[in-house]
């Protein structure tokens, strides 16, 4: 027996490491990190409908072929968790560049998990909803909450920071490849104790400065992503760029994550206009920085037709 579809178009949001530190190899395999998220208005489109049946179906259409669709995974776990059976349609507008550590994938996970109850009308709360989160990936849990948060632990031991001013910048993605395992196998190869005492002292001081409007000399200062030195060490280009968007005026200008997107964020709107025109051979995508009110706003928005009321996480009509 089937019901009627129930359907939403959502916005998988991307996002940038506003600093990044690792400090050690942890016993889990896993390495123990420090870092400040922020959520950008690159974003995937995702159009997809439920309806109830006594047999679950999954099918993903997507514009770009991706192995290992976290959708799929994210998609089925949901059900699973909810005891729910039914057929899902998603068709996935991919736009943030693959494997280039804005977090693509893992935004899209976090979307099904968002959209999923609400459409279905049987409520995901806050522990189950973490949980199936961090079981799909390190990077999941943040897109729960969107904005401007601080990650500790492998990353999914989240802390709310408060909103970070409405600035522009640019994502530069030049299509680089670069293996996040390699990269941290390299890098745990230079942690030291005393490494870690001064990584734990400069983050602080990073996160502080994001927690409060910083003057121009803070805001110049902080931001710093570890994989960088292993990372430019193999490819020297995105290093290049990185200096080119320090010159035209980006502070900061940083890679996200292990790469291999770098970005510039810029308080002067002609600043950023140059920077464009003089990036226009590589793949520039301009930027606004999205708070955690505007990432609620948008998603109340996109599933309001099928909300009760502005409430986080979005809570379905249909549940009773």
């Amino acid at each position: 027996m089937t019901g009627a579809a129930r359907s939403a178009r959502l916005l998988a949001f991307a996002k940038i490491n506003l600093d990044l530190r690792v400090l050690y190899r942890r016993p889990d395999g896993y390495h123990e990190l420090r870092t400040v998220f922020q959520t950008i208005s690159l974003a995937d489109r995702i159009q997809v409908a439920f309806t109830p049946a006594r047999n679950t179906a999954v099918a993903v259409h997507a514009n770009v072929d991706i192995p290992d669709n976290l959708i799929t995974r994210a998609a089925e776990a949901a059900l699973d968790t909810m005891r729910l059976t039914g057929r899902l349609e998603f068709a996935l507008d991919k736009r943030i560049p693959m494997g280039a550590g804005l977090g693509g994938g893992s935004s899209d996970a976090a979307a099904v998990l968002l959209a999923l109850p609400v459409l279905a009308g049987k409520p995901l709360h806050w522990p189950a909803l973490l949980k199936l989160a961090a079981e799909l990936g390190s990077d999941v849990p943040f897109f729960l909450l969107g904005g401007t948060a601080v990650a500790i632990g492998r990353g999914t031991e989240l802390y709310p920071l408060p909103d970070q001013k409405p600035r522009r910048g640019l994502v530069v993605a030049p299509g680089i490849h670069v293996s996040t395992a390699d990269a941290y196998r390299r890098l745990s190869a230079e942690l030291t104790m005393e490494s870690q005492q001064n990584k734990m002292v400069s983050f602080q001081s990073a996160a502080w400065c994001a927690s409060v409007p910083p003057s121009a000399e803070a805001q110049a200062s902080y931001g710093q992503n570890d994989f960088e030195t292993v990372v430019f060490s193999r490819h020297p280009e995105l290093k290049s760029i990185k200096r080119r968007l320090l010159k035209l005026g980006a502070r900061p200008a940083l890679m996200s994550g292990s790469g291999s997107a770098v970005f510039g964020l810029f308080s002067e709107r002609d600043k950023l206009h140059r920077a464009l025109q003089s990036l226009r051979e590589e793949r520039v995508f301009p930027i606004t920085l999205v708070s955690r009110r505007q990432y609620y706003a948008e998603w109340w928005r996109r599933l309001g037709a099928h909300t009760k009321e502005n409430l986080w996480p979005p809570q379905s009509r249909y549940a009773r």
